[in-house]
Formats: structure tokens, C-alpha cells, sequence
């Protein structure tokens, strides 16, 4: 798959709620993922990590309100989107959260994730 091919796809698995089967699917073996500096799971690195932190995220959610995700912007081998969240988490409160997300595509995976927030 190209670079648009995998940021489409992406777009639509998180979309549709299957963020999880979406890492199944589309990361590398390999894959690294940064979150901000100072952040839990700041650098971390393998698909099974990423699922783990993802699934962790996602079983901390009480509900969520809304969520939107743009549509991806590609330049060679890498694409962006951007995330707004709604969302009420079990050991927070409620949060509205606003991010983007960087991705590398290598071989028709996603070889590496970025995450850029505010933490406010």
C-alpha cells in the first residue's frame, strides 16, 4: 500500500472504533511511538507496546462525546491528521483533548507515530 493508500485506511479504522485492529493491521512489527516529553508511554517501541498503551487508553474512557479526525495530509512517505477528542476517562474527568498526529509509512506500514498536544 502507498503512503495515502495507509493514512485512508487509518483514518477510516479510527473512525469507525476498530483502533485497536488497526494496529493489527497496518503497524510494523517494529513500529516506535512518542507522546510528548514527560508523558506516560513517552517513548515506547513494538506493536504489542503500542496496543497495550492503546488499549489501556481506551479501557480508561467512561464515554466519549465526541471525536473527529481530519483528513490525512500525505508528503512522501509520511502523513499528518488532526484529532479532537470529547471525552470523559474513569481516573480523570472529563477532558477535551486537540492533537496532531505524524505517522512514517515504510514497506505499506506505519513504522513510526508522534503525537503533538498542548499539556495544559
Amino acid at each position: 500500500m502507498k503512503t495515502w493508500d495507509v493514512a485512508k485506511k487509518w483514518q477510516n479504522m479510527c473512525n469507525e472504533g476498530k483502533n485497536l485492529e488497526c494496529i493489527n493491521e497496518l503497524y510494523a512489527d517494529n513500529i516506535v511511538s512518542k507522546e510528548m516529553p514527560g508523558m506516560p508511554g513517552e517513548k515506547i517501541s513494538g506493536k504489542q507496546e503500542v496496543w497495550n498503551k492503546n488499549k489501556e487508553w481506551l479501557d480508561n474512557v467512561e464515554e466519549f462525546h465526541s471525536s473527529s479526525i481530519s483528513e490525512p495530509v500525505v508528503a512522501g512517505n509520511h502523513f499528518t491528521s488532526k484529532m479532537d477528542f470529547d471525552v470523559t476517562f474513569k481516573d480523570r474527568g472529563r477532558q477535551q483533548m486537540e492533537e496532531l498526529a505524524v505517522f512514517e509509512v515504510n514497506d505499506g506500514k506505519i513504522v513510526s507515530e508522534q503525537f503533538l498536544y498542548s499539556m495544559e
